[in-house]
């Protein structure tokens, strides 16, 4: 029997010195409350009401091999063992900062950071450093952190966009509080349109330091680039001396060890990674170019954090990589064919229950959404979504044993198996017959 009594109790417990009642504003808009989880192992989370769920959020992506890992725990233990943090130098980050040149194409050197916000607030400094240049483009549903030179209003579920952002005639800010000025080198675009692409980057070349894209649009119905979009972008980047940005805090190491530029083979000047890098331990970094990070070398671009390369993280990171890599990366194929099925099988069940929706996967991670299109391949086609019908879906599917994020976004671990497979489909089966009545 589906409980949350304890759940409840304990976000009213929280709210009175906790503001927003949780640690991150995004995690507020689970329905029907925020739970709280007492233990977690492999694909399989528990709450402290005793319920048991298959987990697709999987912490929103870190957890790439599952909870509790015990290969990862151990070196975690053994780092901390050795002292959390220095202030100084270890060995842990000339390690990991080989691995990650070893890995991504596009790196000659790394700089290490502790989140995915921090690593993209330094690759915009080193793209502006490099170039002399102020203004970078972005796109439309994309999403770069939350630091107020770059956060922009997003709508969707847990992300809302104001009134007053959807009426605004300059780049919309995220949230209340940022800066009024805080956005004006900012030029938003929309994603896989070559035409505008082009004609801002020709128009506005003596001013634009980067384009930062993610290379699928994950938090945005997965949508996938254009055949020959990156390409051109990467052309006209370089052709016009633009640091091309690929944010890759999403997809580094969760669409293969080399992320979606190897997968897609397009190097960029700088790439972000986070997320999966650590396997659930906060760790981040931007890899790139040698000529543009030099301005760290040099001292130009300040770099800094007082926890950057700690132990503890670098530890992390390099015990979730090597497992990672075993049998040349084979974990890889294994997740992409167990979500094949799922997502098969989800498709399958929508046709059976008569219902409109769309899922769009691009390896070991998909987007589920109802919506009355045959295709969700960009941004505003994706904003016609049913949100609520998905949140209320995700709703029924805690009450069947299975936790995802109210978004949409799906996430697969590597210890998810054919039986979590099997599972989820009866729970989907069931969540989705309970929505059409």
């Amino acid at each position: 029997m589906f409980q949350i009594d304890k759940s409840k109790a304990k976000y009213e417990q929280a709210k009175q010195h906790l503001a927003g009642g949780v640690a991150s504003s995004l995690r507020a808009s689970m329905k029907p409350t925020p739970l709280y989880a007492e233990s977690a192992k492999g694909a399989r989370l528990r709450d402290v009401d005793g319920n048991e769920f298959i987990d697709y959020l999987l912490a929103y992506g870190p957890l790439i091999l599952g909870h509790a890992h015990d290969g990862l725990t151990d070196a975690i233990l053994m780092a901390m063992r050795k002292g959390y943090t220095y202030g100084l130098q270890h060995d842990g980050e000339i390690e990991l900062a080989d691995l990650l040149v070893e890995i991504l194409p596009c790196a000659d050197k790394v700089a290490l950071s502790g989140s995915g916000t921090e690593a993209v607030m330094l690759a915009l400094r080193l793209a502006r450093a490099h170039t002399g240049k102020r203004k970078v483009v972005r796109f439309h549903g994309h999403y770069h952190g939350w630091s107020d030179s770059i956060f922009t209003s997003f709508p969707g579920a847990g992300l809302q966009q104001s009134t007053a952002a959807k009426q605004a005639a300059t780049v919309p800010p995220g949230t209340m509080g940022q800066s009024e000025s805080s956005l004006e080198d900012i030029i938003l675009l929309p994603w896989n349109d070559v035409v505008s692409l082009e004609s801002t980057l020709r128009a506005h070349a003596g001013e634009i330091a980067a384009v930062i894209s993610e290379p699928v649009m994950c938090n945005s119905g997965c949508i996938q680039p254009n055949v020959g979009y990156l390409e051109e972008l990467r052309r006209l980047t370089e052709e016009l001396g633009i640091v091309f940005i690929l944010d890759e805090v999403i997809t580094g190491f969760r669409l293969g060890l080399g992320g979606a530029h190897e997968r897609f083979g397009i190097k960029p000047d700088l790439v972000t990674i986070g997320k999966a890098m650590g396997g659930g331990i906060a760790v981040s970094a931007v890899g790139g170019k040698a000529e543009i990070m030099k301005h760290i070398d040099t001292a130009e671009v300040s770099h800094l954090g007082t926890l950057n390369g700690n132990g503890v993280a670098t530890a992390a990171a390099l015990a979730t990589i090597r497992e990672l890599a075993k049998d040349n990366g084979a974990v890889y194929a294994r997740m992409e064919e167990l979500f094949i099925k799922l997502s098969t099988g989800i498709r399958e069940l929508l046709h059976k229950r008569h219902i409109s929706g769309v899922i769009n996967q691009v390896g070991p991670v998909f987007h589920m959404m109802f919506i009355d299109e045959k295709e969700v391949n960009n941004f505003d086609t994706f904003n016609k979504r049913d949100s609520g019908k998905y949140a209320r879906f995700a709703e029924l599917m805690l009450e069947e044993g299975v936790l995802l994020r109210p978004n949409g976004l799906w996430y697969i671990s590597a210890v998810h198996e054919q039986a979590d497979i099997d599972a989820t489909l009866l729970a989907v089966d069931r969540a989705l017959g309970l929505l059409v009545v």
